[in-house]
């Protein structure tokens, strides 16, 4: 029974100490304990077990129990003392929560006197100010009233001063009483619903009908629309009516300008109606210098009968422009079979003239107010292309002159194309004017070149840019200037597709058309079919002055390319903005990347072609019945001398443009070691001693192919990282080729291994080439073949694209007596 009730205790015991793992993990960083006891995972039956292992130890359970009693007892003084301190606390908190909450009732008790006193006070300043408030509230109406009644006695009497001053025609004082009545009638617009306002407010709009109807009736008297002669002078009746029209209705205004410059141009539109003589394109000067007199009798004569503000000069300078524009547009759809295009250059470059003369006289104010607003994309007059925008021919051929800084822009002309715009739709004229002269300076440009003959090599116009590309971009350069004075519209899009087909012409006339003519057929290089049969024959190559030709057209393709860009992107600048997506110059730019391409290909196809009698030379050599490893063979004596003398004169002729001269450099490795590994393949059977003769070929070659782009030049430049790493690889290759052919086939596990460490290749074609150059007959090639393909590595998971195995040097161990021999000849030669 006891047992039960000890047993119910430790369940109700351990559910009141059960912990939640956050609550555990926090008393144990704040009491550490390695007993283990205090663990939340203690185990009593693992715990008894530790301390009793065995039957012997239990002879001291009597020791350990009173240990735990002990402790126990311990833990139960620990606690109660505990407990104890936590009711002392209890009892200091309430006291302390007991004092707070008298302090806050003081202080709510404090506040609310406080808010009481601040009610009392706005209280005594409210019963203090209400006199003062009521007496402000009537002053303020009592000043509205007697404002009120001053402006209504000055507007009832302007009222009627106005209405006598308009039957005397005193304009001048009607001018200065006008305004300060519609200024004070603005104050009764409030009281409208009182019928003596409303009265006044009528008679009012009734004096101001009737001055404007009476303005008008005068000017009309003044300058009556028919008779040709006009009055003789301004009349101070009409100068002050004018300031009156300042106050009526804009419409009044409007009225009487457009009456007067109608009256003032109508001797124009007489003396050059569309069937006189002097109305033609030819005398368009007689038209500006009219003007040019109208407007200096009316500042003589009428200057001062219109108020300043008006700008009458240019509003008549400007109906003036829009006139013309509308009778030239009509005189030239009639005409149109007669303008050429002098003529109509004559025209545009006068009238043009003329737009910048208004530019300098007037502001421009008036045209937001008619039909002359403001060119959205007015002329830009400066342009970085090329030097200057001045149509000179003073423009440098060289291309820094193509990216100088942009000039500073000058104020716009807001008369521009104010009448030169009638010529817009006849400018087709000059856009085939233009592609007319373009054709002839083609044609003279190919003239040229045959007279003079391509850039003399050894000179400083070898490999340099032809000078014809530099005068058709002169050229470009005035026409673009030009057209974008006369337009900045589709004239400007007709313009540069004139200019893509003549650069398109001179790429392919000038350019491609120039390059030296190679014996091939298919257009490729095919220069072997020339050789003649024996050994060290000469081959029928480019010449020294076809090699600088060709750098020469290169040279001048790039320079073409760079400034196509810049073309564009001017072009781009001067067109108006809905129309810069149609400029594309993206073709003509690849047109002469063809030509760079094309050019890089004839050096290579040309030095390639070169070396090839010397590595058909190789292949038929009796490799062999070599017997002993000497100098480096004839055959890479004569490659090496084709290097020598092809690569100085590209180097030289490519000074300028670098980056191809190393485009050619690796083109032509990545064509020259591929052949050369080809015919290494032919050179079968190959003895021991006749692999090691071609080891120390290949190793002479890879020499120089590595020194290939500075060979023969006093100025040690370290060739391009990438260039060297195609030249390592490559001739690395030929060599490890080399070195499986001079490894012993026996054992055949070892041969195969090692072929497949050194060339990582997987291919059984290449194996089977190199059995072929070590000469075993076919039925050792068959178990060889077979070993091969079991020897392979295991492809790794995906496309069938056969094994891929990284290089790995061969190992120490794994080369003969006889390949350390040859390495060690190779070095004392190198040395």
């Amino acid at each position: 029974m006891m047992e039960d009730e000890e047993l119910e205790f430790v369940e109700d015991l351990d559910a009141i100490l059960h912990l939640t793992p956050e609550v555990q993990l926090a008393i144990e960083q704040v009491f550490p304990s390695q007993d283990p006891l205090d663990r939340s995972d203690f185990n009593a039956v693992e715990y008894i077990n530790t301390l009793f292992p065995t039957e012997q130890s239990l002879a001291n359970i009597d020791e350990v129990v009173n240990k735990i009693r002990l402790k126990i007892r311990r833990l139960d003084d620990n606690i109660r003392t505990v407990v104890r301190g936590q009711t002392n606390v209890g009892q200091d908190g309430r006291q302390a929560l007991e004092e707070a909450q008298m302090a806050i009732q003081q202080l709510f008790g404090k506040i609310k006197d406080i808010k009481d006193k601040a009610e009392k006070s706005e209280q005594m300043v409210k019963e203090i100010t209400r006199d003062i408030k009521q007496l402000d509230h009537a002053k303020r109406n009592l000043t509205t009233s007697i404002t009120t009644l001053n402006h209504l006695h000055m507007l009832a009497g302007g009222v009627d001063s106005l209405e006598a001053m308009t039957r005397k025609r005193q304009y001048g004082e009607v001018a200065n009483l006008l305004q300060g009545v519609v200024n004070v009638l603005e104050h009764f617009q409030k009281y409208m619903g009182i019928p003596q306002i409303r009265q006044l407010s009528e008679r009012v709009k009734a004096a101001q009908s009737e001055l404007g109807t009476q303005i008008l009736a005068d000017f009309d008297e003044a300058f009556p629309a028919q008779g040709s002669k006009r009055p003789g002078g301004p009349s101070i009746v009409l100068r002050d009516a004018c300031l009156v029209a300042s106050v009526l209705d804009p419409r009044i205004k409007q009225e009487i300008i457009k009456k007067f410059i109608r009256q003032h141009l109508s001797e124009y539109l007489v003396l050059f109606q569309e069937n006189q003589d002097v109305a033609w394109l030819d005398k368009i000067d007689r038209r500006y210098a009219w003007i040019k007199r109208q407007l200096v009798d009316y500042e003589e004569k009428y200057g001062r009968m219109f108020p300043e503000e008006w700008c009458m000069t240019e509003r008549i300078a400007v109906e003036f422009c829009h006139i013309t524009r509308t009778e030239l547009a009509k005189l030239m759809r009639a005409r149109a079979r007669e303008i050429e295009v002098k003529l109509l250059l004559f025209a545009i470059q006068r009238t043009t003239n003329f737009e910048g003369l208004l530019a300098k006289r007037f502001s421009g104010s008036t045209l937001s107010n008619g039909p002359g607003k403001r060119p959205e994309t007015p002329l830009e007059p400066t342009n970085p292309f090329l030097e200057d925008e001045s149509g000179e021919d003073n423009v440098s051929e060289k291309d820094e002159d193509l990216v100088r800084p942009k000039k500073p822009k000058t104020p716009e002309n807001p008369f521009h194309g104010i009448v030169s715009k009638c010529f817009e739709p006849h400018l087709y004229v000059y856009i085939e004017s233009q592609d007319k002269n373009l054709g002839e300076l083609i044609d003279r440009f190919v003239a040229d070149f045959r007279a003079q003959g391509p850039p003399k090599s050894g000179t400083e116009e070898g490999g340099a840019v032809l000078p014809s590309c530099a005068d058709l971009f002169v050229y470009y350069k005035k026409c673009m200037v030009q057209c974008s004075q006369l337009s900045t519209g589709e004239p400007m899009i007709a313009l540069t597709t004139i200019f893509q087909k003549y650069l398109r012409e001179y790429a392919w006339k000038i350019l491609s058309g120039n390059l030296p003519k190679t014996s091939s057929n298919s257009g490729g290089l095919t220069i072997s079919s020339l050789l003649k049969e024996k050994e060290g024959s000469e081959v029928a190559k480019f010449t020294t002055e076809e090699l600088c030709l060709i750098c020469s057209i290169l040279s001048t393709a790039e320079y073409c390319l760079a400034t196509t860009q810049q073309l564009e992107e001017k072009l781009k600048e001067k067109v108006d903005k809905s129309l810069m997506e149609r400029i594309n110059l993206t073709g003509e730019m690849d047109t002469f990347s063809t030509v760079i391409s094309n050019s890089i290909q004839l050096l290579v196809q040309d030095l390639d072609a070169a070396c090839d009698p010397a590595l058909t030379a190789m292949s038929k050599m009796p490799w062999q019945s070599v017997e002993h490893v000497g100098d480096q063979s004839p055959y890479v004596t004569s490659v090496i001398m084709h290097i020598k003398q092809n690569v100085p004169i590209i180097r030289d002729n490519l000074a300028a443009t670098r980056k191809y001269f190393t485009q050619f450099c690796i083109k032509f490795i990545n064509s020259f070691i591929p052949k050369f590994i080809n015919h290494l393949f032919r050179c079968k059977p190959i003895s021991m001693v006749g692999a090691e003769q071609l080891l120390l070929d290949t190793h002479s070659l890879k020499t120089v192919l590595l020194d290939l782009p500075s060979i023969g030049s006093q100025v040690l430049r370290k060739a391009p990282a990438s260039y060297t790493k195609i030249v390592v690889k490559g001739m690395t290759r030929a060599e490890m080729i080399l070195k499986v052919v001079m490894a012993p086939h026996e054992p055949s596990v070892v041969f195969v291994d090692n072929y497949i460490k050194l060339l990582a290749d997987g291919n059984p074609e290449t194996f089977q080439k190199i059995l072929d150059m070590k000469g075993l007959k076919r039925s050792e090639q068959s178990s060889m073949l077979e070993l091969f393909r079991q020897r392979l590595p295991t492809p790794p998971s995906g496309p069938d694209t056969g094994p891929t195995m990284s290089f790995s040097a061969p190992t120490p161990e794994q080369e003969s007596s006889r390949i350390r021999k040859l390495e060690k000849l190779i070095k004392k030669r190198i040395q």
